[in-house]
């Protein structure tokens, strides 16, 4: 192979791997939940991805998929297990969204905080499986090959997770202007401490999980019941900082709030689903935001 050759082969390399880097970075979130984590298995799958005769890879996509949903079940079952002393409530990392995700509504639904905490639930062969067939369409047999798995083990743990995932997310979700109108409300009336005003938006069995991240005092349960949110959200609105700012923005594809500092720097995200079932609705507040907003 001549000097040429050898800069052409790998100028390609580099190519095939910007080409798909969106998709690995979307399917380690996907699969580990937090951004950070993600971007640090995409720049590993990149290591890995340049050290290889490229000259004996047929389908860049798959090799490359593969690199990154080993490298991202490995990292998360190291992080299960650290995971133990964590004190509190784990929330997954909001990521900030396309405002208008009609290109792709199951992606968008995929990258949902409801899901993303379900998610957390699976073993994290079921999650990589889950990710791979039902957010990405990869069939059984190719992610049999990417996990070095049986087909027939890996439709066992498809079912499973598909099972689990229905079992646990609500039957219906609001629309977004529907997440926008209420997000307002919402707002507005947590900024003014009115009580009433919130008492009128909120579910009766309406659950808030709030995930400190280690740095601020965050309550280690969930909060369940309106009375009891109602309380916790006005008294969190009312220890802003000066300079604090809340804005509405998209976060994981629904309209959720960001607390940002004087600088601009988000510091903390509350996102709301509104449910039309008998699980009356999440609050998920999250203090772990500030490397993904």
């Amino acid at each position: 192979m001549t000097e040429g050759s050898g800069a052409a082969s790998a100028d390609a390399a580099t190519e095939a791997f910007l080409a798909h880097r969106s998709l690995l970075v979307g399917v380690a979130y996907r699969v580990l939940g937090t951004m950070s984590d993600a971007d640090d298995v995409v720049q590993d799958t990149w290591l890995r991805w340049s050290g290889v005769d490229h000259d004996n890879v047929e389908n860049p996509r798959s090799y490359l998929v593969t690199i990154t949903s080993r490298l991202a079940i490995d990292r998360l079952r190291r992080r299960q297990a650290s995971r133990e002393q964590y004190v509190g409530e784990w929330l997954p990392e909001p990521v900030v969204t396309d405002p208008d995700p009609l290109e792709s509504a199951e992606l968008a639904e995929s990258v949902s905080m409801g899901l993303l905490i379900v998610l957390e639930t699976l073993s994290p062969l079921e999650r990589a499986v889950f990710v791979l067939h039902d957010a990405f369409g990869f069939g059984f047999a190719q992610i049999a090959r990417m996990l070095d798995r049986s087909e027939e083990a890996v439709r066992q743990l498809g079912a499973r997770a598909r099972k689990h995932v229905q079992e646990r997310r609500p039957r219906f979700t609001a629309d977004v202007s529907t997440q926008r109108a209420v997000t307002e409300r919402f707002l507005a009336a947590a900024t003014r401490g009115d009580v009433d005003g919130l008492l009128a938006i909120l579910a009766p069995g309406v659950t808030l999980v709030a995930d400190g991240g280690g740095k601020v005092r965050a309550p280690l349960l969930p909060v369940i019941g309106a009375d009891k949110v109602t309380r916790f959200l006005v008294a969190a609105a009312g220890r802003l900082e000066p300079g604090q700012e809340v804005r509405i923005a998209m976060l994981n594809g629904q309209t959720a709030l960001v607390v940002s500092t004087a600088d601009g720097i988000p510091v903390a995200a509350t996102l709301i689903e509104i449910a039309g079932d008998a699980s009356g609705g999440s609050i998920w507040w999250a203090i772990r935001t500030s490397c993904a907003l």
